[in-house]
């Protein structure tokens, strides 16, 4: 499929950060290709306006998020305070009309993967039965090691097709810090998934040329469909600068 779904643990883990920092990669290295953003629901404004503002110009915010509730609330809460309903199957189409039209859609998804997106259905099994390729966020802080463990656990028991994991530095870390509270090896040692990366802290997330930068960091070729050789290796390349 050509899509990625960017997940986390909880609320503020990093979703965003990472979504722009993909979008503005394939916008820098893979420019033979075109790009949707979507997130799929959004209460209370958010998201879907900085996307729109960054990376989307070509697309509406209806396009970018074909369901919206004015109450900053999980989805099935803030539906009911409107007398509506979490209409699945219009984000289904929406999604379905951009992937026929980008190359590759980056999509975010609310909360965590467990954050409820109807009374019945969770962030992991919208995840599965979409067969998203996936991407899970885990804040650097403390207990980040047991949110990661947590998270993969329910991602297999919903059938979620994870490709591996992105630490993420939400307040500024030193190495020492990353190293104690999420250490890559441990991490992947007890998830049995791959960690892809860290990114770190980031002062200015609307600087693009930064967001390429770190993102060049991460696995790319695990979860991310490169354009064409000279992505590759400029990927190579920033790597070996870094």
């Amino acid at each position: 499929m050509n899509a990625l779904l960017i997940t986390g643990t909880d609320t503020d883990a990093g979703k965003t950060v990472l979504t722009a920092a993909l979008a503005a990669y394939r916008q820098t290295y893979c420019t033979s290709q075109t790009l949707g953003i979507m997130k799929p629901i959004q209460s209370g404004v958010g998201d879907r306006e900085l996307y729109q503002r960054w990376f989307s110009s070509e697309q509406s915010l209806e396009e970018i998020t074909p369901l919206f509730f004015q109450a900053p609330l999980a989805p099935p809460i803030a539906a009911e305070r409107e007398g509506r309903r979490v209409e699945l199957e219009q984000v289904w189409s929406a999604f379905e009309a951009l992937r026929r039209r980008f190359d590759f859609v980056l999509v975010e998804a609310l909360g965590g993967l467990g954050s409820p997106i109807t009374h019945e259905l969770t962030v992991a099994d919208l995840a599965r039965d979409w067969r998203i390729s996936t991407v899970l966020v885990v804040p650097v802080k403390l207990g980040a090691i047991s949110q990661a463990v947590a998270n993969v656990a329910l991602a297999r028991l919903a059938g979620v097709p994870l490709k591996g994991i992105v630490l993420n530095c939400v307040q500024p870390r030193t190495e020492q810090e990353i190293a104690d509270w999420a250490p890559a090896d441990l991490v992947s040692s007890l998830t049995q998934m791959p960690v892809l990366g860290c990114l770190p802290y980031l002062d200015d997330p609307t600087d693009r040329a930064k967001l390429a930068q770190v993102a060049s960091h991460l696995e790319l070729e695990r979860f991310m469909p490169v354009a064409n050789a000279f992505s590759l290796s400029s990927n190579n390349t920033s790597r070996a600068a870094g």
